[in-house]
Protein backbone atom coordinates (compact mmCIF):
# COMPACT_ATOMS: atom_id res chain seq x y z
CA UNK A 1 0.00 0.00 0.00
CA UNK A 2 0.95 3.22 -0.87
CA UNK A 3 1.87 5.98 1.68
CA UNK A 4 2.13 9.54 -0.70
CA UNK A 5 1.67 12.26 2.25
CA UNK A 6 3.58 9.79 4.35
CA UNK A 7 0.19 9.88 7.11
CA UNK A 8 0.28 6.35 7.82
CA UNK A 9 4.52 6.02 8.66
CA UNK A 10 3.76 9.03 11.20
CA UNK A 11 1.34 7.32 13.09
CA UNK A 12 2.91 4.09 12.66
CA UNK A 13 5.75 6.20 14.46
CA UNK A 14 3.83 7.67 16.81
CA UNK A 15 1.96 4.07 17.79
CA UNK A 16 5.89 2.29 18.12
CA UNK A 17 6.95 5.15 20.14
CA UNK A 18 4.19 5.09 22.80
CA UNK A 19 4.41 1.30 22.77
CA UNK A 20 7.62 2.14 25.12
CA UNK A 21 5.09 3.80 28.00
CA UNK A 22 5.11 -0.33 29.03
CA UNK A 23 8.83 0.03 30.06
CA UNK A 24 7.83 3.12 32.28
CA UNK A 25 7.16 1.15 35.99
CA UNK A 26 5.27 3.22 38.38
CA UNK A 27 6.07 3.21 42.24
CA UNK A 28 2.54 1.56 42.69
CA UNK A 29 2.31 -2.07 42.51
CA UNK A 30 -0.27 -4.18 40.94
CA UNK A 31 -3.44 -5.49 42.92
CA UNK A 32 -1.34 -8.77 43.81
CA UNK A 33 1.75 -7.13 44.84
CA UNK A 34 3.87 -9.33 42.88
CA UNK A 35 5.66 -6.30 40.94
CA UNK A 36 5.31 -2.90 39.65
CA UNK A 37 2.79 -1.65 37.55
CA UNK A 38 3.70 0.27 34.36
CA UNK A 39 2.58 3.23 32.99
CA UNK A 40 1.05 1.51 29.72
CA UNK A 41 -1.02 -0.25 32.25
CA UNK A 42 -2.17 2.11 34.34
CA UNK A 43 -3.44 4.29 31.32
CA UNK A 44 -5.41 1.31 30.36
CA UNK A 45 -6.68 0.69 33.52
CA UNK A 46 -7.57 4.36 34.00
CA UNK A 47 -9.28 4.31 30.86
CA UNK A 48 -11.09 1.34 32.17
CA UNK A 49 -11.97 3.07 35.43
CA UNK A 50 -13.58 5.59 33.57
CA UNK A 51 -15.65 3.78 31.57
CA UNK A 52 -17.19 1.35 34.39
CA UNK A 53 -17.34 4.54 36.93
CA UNK A 54 -18.69 6.95 34.41
CA UNK A 55 -22.24 7.37 36.58
CA UNK A 56 -20.19 9.13 39.32
CA UNK A 57 -19.16 12.10 37.01
CA UNK A 58 -20.75 15.29 37.09
CA UNK A 59 -23.56 16.41 34.92
CA UNK A 60 -21.92 17.23 31.90
CA UNK A 61 -18.61 15.29 31.98
CA UNK A 62 -17.89 13.52 27.99
CA UNK A 63 -16.95 9.80 29.06
CA UNK A 64 -15.34 9.26 25.91
CA UNK A 65 -13.27 12.66 25.94
CA UNK A 66 -12.33 11.07 29.62
CA UNK A 67 -11.17 8.16 28.36
CA UNK A 68 -8.98 9.79 25.53
CA UNK A 69 -7.12 11.67 27.78
CA UNK A 70 -6.63 9.20 30.12
CA UNK A 71 -4.89 6.69 27.47
CA UNK A 72 -2.55 9.47 26.55
CA UNK A 73 -1.78 11.17 29.69
CA UNK A 74 1.18 9.67 31.20
CA UNK A 75 2.80 9.21 27.66
CA UNK A 76 4.85 11.40 28.44
CA UNK A 77 6.68 9.38 31.16
CA UNK A 78 7.90 8.02 27.80
CA UNK A 79 10.85 10.68 28.24
CA UNK A 80 10.16 12.16 31.72
CA UNK A 81 9.45 8.99 33.50
CA UNK A 82 7.55 8.54 36.62
CA UNK A 83 7.68 10.64 39.52
CA UNK A 84 5.83 9.05 42.58
CA UNK A 85 3.29 11.41 43.75
CA UNK A 86 4.77 10.94 47.14
CA UNK A 87 7.89 11.85 46.41
CA UNK A 88 7.43 15.29 44.69
CA UNK A 89 9.21 18.57 46.07
CA UNK A 90 7.76 21.80 44.68
CA UNK A 91 11.03 22.37 43.10
CA UNK A 92 11.29 18.76 41.57
CA UNK A 93 7.65 19.69 40.41
CA UNK A 94 9.25 22.44 38.26
CA UNK A 95 11.76 20.39 36.41
CA UNK A 96 8.70 17.27 36.02
CA UNK A 97 6.68 19.89 34.37
CA UNK A 98 9.22 21.52 31.86
CA UNK A 99 10.43 17.74 31.11
CA UNK A 100 6.86 16.82 30.24
CA UNK A 101 6.48 19.69 28.37
CA UNK A 102 9.35 18.66 25.89
CA UNK A 103 8.24 15.26 26.09
CA UNK A 104 4.95 16.33 24.50
CA UNK A 105 6.09 18.35 21.87
CA UNK A 106 8.12 15.65 21.17
CA UNK A 107 6.25 12.28 21.17
CA UNK A 108 2.87 14.14 19.38
CA UNK A 109 4.94 15.55 16.88
CA UNK A 110 5.70 12.75 15.21
CA UNK A 111 1.86 12.47 14.74
CA UNK A 112 0.62 14.05 11.49
CA UNK A 113 -0.06 17.75 12.18
CA UNK A 114 -3.83 17.71 13.00
CA UNK A 115 -3.81 14.68 15.30
CA UNK A 116 -0.51 16.67 17.24
CA UNK A 117 -2.25 19.15 17.22
CA UNK A 118 -5.55 17.45 18.81
CA UNK A 119 -3.60 15.20 21.22
CA UNK A 120 -1.22 17.62 22.80
CA UNK A 121 -4.18 20.22 23.11
CA UNK A 122 -5.97 17.08 24.94
CA UNK A 123 -2.88 16.40 27.40
CA UNK A 124 -2.76 20.01 28.11
CA UNK A 125 -6.79 20.17 29.17
CA UNK A 126 -6.01 17.35 30.84
CA UNK A 127 -2.70 18.64 32.89
CA UNK A 128 -4.30 22.09 33.98
CA UNK A 129 -7.42 20.53 35.26
CA UNK A 130 -10.12 22.97 34.78
CA UNK A 131 -12.45 21.53 32.23
CA UNK A 132 -15.11 18.94 33.48
CA UNK A 133 -13.66 16.38 31.61
CA UNK A 134 -10.14 17.06 32.93
CA UNK A 135 -11.05 17.52 36.50
CA UNK A 136 -13.03 13.96 36.29
CA UNK A 137 -10.30 12.54 34.60
CA UNK A 138 -7.66 13.81 37.44
CA UNK A 139 -10.09 12.18 40.15
CA UNK A 140 -9.53 9.11 38.36
CA UNK A 141 -5.93 9.13 38.25
CA UNK A 142 -5.54 10.06 41.78
CA UNK A 143 -8.20 7.00 42.64
CA UNK A 144 -6.50 4.48 40.91
CA UNK A 145 -3.57 3.58 42.85
CA UNK A 146 -4.98 3.81 46.68
CA UNK A 147 -6.83 0.89 44.86
CA UNK A 148 -4.07 -1.00 44.36
CA UNK A 149 -2.34 0.01 47.49
CA UNK A 150 -4.65 -1.23 49.56
CA UNK A 151 -4.88 -4.43 47.68
CA UNK A 152 -1.40 -4.93 47.74
CA UNK A 153 -1.29 -4.47 51.28
CA UNK A 154 0.45 -0.96 51.45
CA UNK A 155 2.64 -0.58 48.20
CA UNK A 156 3.61 2.71 47.87
CA UNK A 157 2.21 3.64 50.90
CA UNK A 158 4.87 1.74 52.77
CA UNK A 159 7.88 2.78 50.65
CA UNK A 160 7.21 6.52 51.24
CA UNK A 161 5.71 6.34 54.79
CA UNK A 162 2.60 8.34 53.64
CA UNK A 163 0.30 9.13 56.58
CA UNK A 164 -3.42 9.97 56.13
CA UNK A 165 -2.90 13.59 56.09
CA UNK A 166 -0.67 13.31 53.37
CA UNK A 167 -2.51 11.46 51.16
CA UNK A 168 -6.05 12.83 51.28
CA UNK A 169 -4.16 16.54 50.75
CA UNK A 170 -2.23 14.87 47.41
CA UNK A 171 -4.97 12.21 46.56
CA UNK A 172 -8.12 13.35 48.45
CA UNK A 173 -8.48 16.57 47.31
CA UNK A 174 -8.09 16.18 43.67
CA UNK A 175 -11.11 12.82 44.10
CA UNK A 176 -13.18 14.78 45.82
CA UNK A 177 -13.11 17.64 43.41
CA UNK A 178 -14.07 15.37 40.77
CA UNK A 179 -15.83 12.36 41.91
CA UNK A 180 -16.96 13.08 45.69
CA UNK A 181 -18.87 9.96 45.94
CA UNK A 182 -15.51 8.01 45.04
CA UNK A 183 -13.84 9.73 47.86
CA UNK A 184 -16.84 9.28 50.24
CA UNK A 185 -16.25 5.46 49.66
CA UNK A 186 -12.33 4.92 49.81
CA UNK A 187 -11.66 7.08 52.57
CA UNK A 188 -12.40 4.86 55.57
CA UNK A 189 -11.19 1.77 53.79
CA UNK A 190 -7.84 3.93 53.55
CA UNK A 191 -7.89 5.74 57.05
CA UNK A 192 -8.55 2.05 58.58
CA UNK A 193 -5.64 0.76 56.62
CA UNK A 194 -3.50 3.71 57.57
CA UNK A 195 -4.27 3.73 61.37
Amino acid sequence: MSDPDGRLDAQMTFLGEAEKLRTVLRATPIGDGSRPENSGEHSWHLALYALVLAEHAPAGVAIDRVIRMLLIHDIVEIDAGDVPIYAQTAEGQALTDAAEQAAAARIFGLLPDDQAEEMLALWQEFEAAETPDAVFAKSLDRFQPPNLNLASGGGSWTTYSVTFDVLDQRVGRPVRRGAPALWDWIAPKIRAFLG
